[in-house]
């Protein structure tokens, strides 16, 4: 702590927590181990303080467990993937065939993330000129339990090929719920320091200095 009591966080920190960052995978190849609740509450937790427009907090985190609800789900994935795939020429719908893109059959845990468009917490700041930024909010929280759910060394998967609405209908949410993520939680089923989509040739990572411009 400092002398105002915030805390300070030195080299050894900062290094374990671009650790943290590096070794965030998006994961698709679960163990059948169970996640302790504990862990899944204590990553939600942190989740609910990432930042948000307003502090309209708009995340809501659905645990879906009912078996027909996810087989809803993975009939979603499996007509939006086939049509994905047909999307591409040959040669490259045969090596998206050939990518592992969910592990909605593996995974103990199965959360559904939405926005909460109807929302009155934050009385509508900073969304009247952006009012996308309820789901940019959503999305921070996303992240946020993505880190806390590695350094419990829990994995993730972000499932984005479905739709949105189908998956609404499925778990009966409010209208105003738009659909941000799906993801699958569990132990880790293989470790990598790359990205899946990397170590498969599908895309490699990208200079940083491309993305970062000076005006």
């Amino acid at each position: 702590m400092n002398a105002t009591g915030a805390p300070e966080f030195g080299s050894e920190f900062r290094a374990r927590f671009a650790e943290l960052v590096a070794w965030r995978r998006d994961v698709r190849r679960f163990r059948a181990d169970p996640v302790p609740e504990e862990a899944l509450r204590d990553a939600l937790a942190l989740t609910c303080l990432s930042p948000s427009v307003g502090n309209s907090q708009p995340w809501r985190f659905v645990r879906v467990a009912d078996p027909a609800r996810r087989a809803a789900v993975a009939g979603s994935f499996s007509r939006c993937n086939e049509a994905a795939a047909a999307a591409y020429d040959d040669a490259r719908a045969s090596a998206y065939r050939g990518l592992k893109l969910a592990g909605l059959r593996e995974a103990p845990v199965h959360l559904a993330v939405f926005c909460d468009e109807a929302t009155e917490a934050g009385h509508g700041l900073g969304r009247a000129t952006m009012p996308e930024m309820l789901r940019y909010s959503a999305v921070t929280a996303i992240h946020t339990f993505w880190l806390a759910a590695r350094a419990h060394g829990l994995g993730v998967g972000w499932v984005s090929i479905l739709c949105p609405e189908e998956v609404a209908a499925a778990l009966d949410v409010p209208a105003a719920w738009r659909l941000i993520a799906y993801l699958c939680v569990g132990y880790p089923a293989e470790e990598h320091a790359d990205p899946e989509l990397v170590r498969h040739g599908w895309q490699a990572r990208q200079d940083t200095g491309a993305m970062i411009l000076e005006r």
